[in-house]
């Protein structure tokens, strides 16, 4: 059971790093391996012991040892930390149904005002009777708006194989008061080639800035007081199977 807790990694990691930048916060790259499944994740950004505007860009990868298919991530319910904050009021968002079914150019096209990052990421992809499939695909973020309190954020994928198809991952991000978290994030993720794809790899960089009433703001913004960010994660799998972990990185605070 524990070897899909580096799956649970990969989207997790991603999600709170949209959402706080935690993830990256040591600026280098970390790999850790239960049974035969290792993943890889890092990246990095400067917060400071004030609540700063951050740019942020975020790796990871998930392999298996003995070059078996992952499984497959349908959602993850993440908490994060409350020195960490995402705000999209007053940027431009992006209807849902201009992108679902178009390639990464359409999508670009429909919604340019409202990405907020971009990107690229690898699905592997297993069909029976043949040779896995390595898909890859330029990944946009979307600002989705902010709807009684809800920031919903998503991030589209185009896969030409097996065929062409938009995968868009929804981010719903509410704040919260438990303890050390002060953000949940739930992120829905839709079937990969009817459920025979896994995300293996994915490369972020959001650092968008904007101007409101003539002042400049920040996407992300992120401090480190104490010097730690944190986050908890639960994850759900196809197979019905629930898998939960902590993150906790330490981090530097600059005047």
């Amino acid at each position: 059971m524990r070897k899909y807790l580096l799956v649970t990694l990969a989207l997790a990691g991603l999600v709170a790093a949209l959402v706080t930048g935690f993830a990256a916060a040591r600026g280098n790259k970390e790999e850790a391996c239960v049974d035969n499944l290792c993943f890889k994740a890092g990246g990095k950004f400067k917060p400071k012991k004030k609540q700063t505007p951050i740019g942020l860009v975020v790796e990871g990868r998930v392999k298996t040892t003995d070059g078996s298919h992952p499984p497959a991530l349908r959602e993850a319910i993440i908490e994060t930390d409350k020195n960490g904050a995402i705000n999209v009021a007053h940027y431009p968002k992006c209807d849902v149904r201009k992108i679902q079914s178009v390639d990464t150019r359409a999508a670009e096209k429909a919604c340019r005002p409202a990405i907020i990052g971009e990107g690229k990421a690898t699905a592997e992809i297993t069909l029976a009777e043949s040779r896995p499939i390595l898909a890859k695909s330029k990944v946009i973020v979307f600002n989705g708006g902010v709807k009684r309190g809800t920031t919903t954020l998503y991030i589209h994928a185009y896969l030409t194989q097996p065929v062409p198809a938009a995968i868009v991952t929804t981010v719903k991000i509410t704040k919260i008061h438990h303890g050390r978290y002060g953000l949940k994030s739930v992120a829905t993720i839709p079937k990969i080639a009817s459920g025979n794809g896994s995300v293996t790899y994915f490369k972020l960089e959001i650092n968008k800035k904007f101007t409101y009433k003539h002042k400049r703001r920040s996407i992300l913004t992120a401090k480190c007081p104490d010097g730690r960010l944190q986050a908890h994660a639960l994850s759900k799998f196809e197979n019905g199977l629930k898998v939960q972990t902590e993150f906790v990185r330490p981090c530097v605070g600059r005047r």
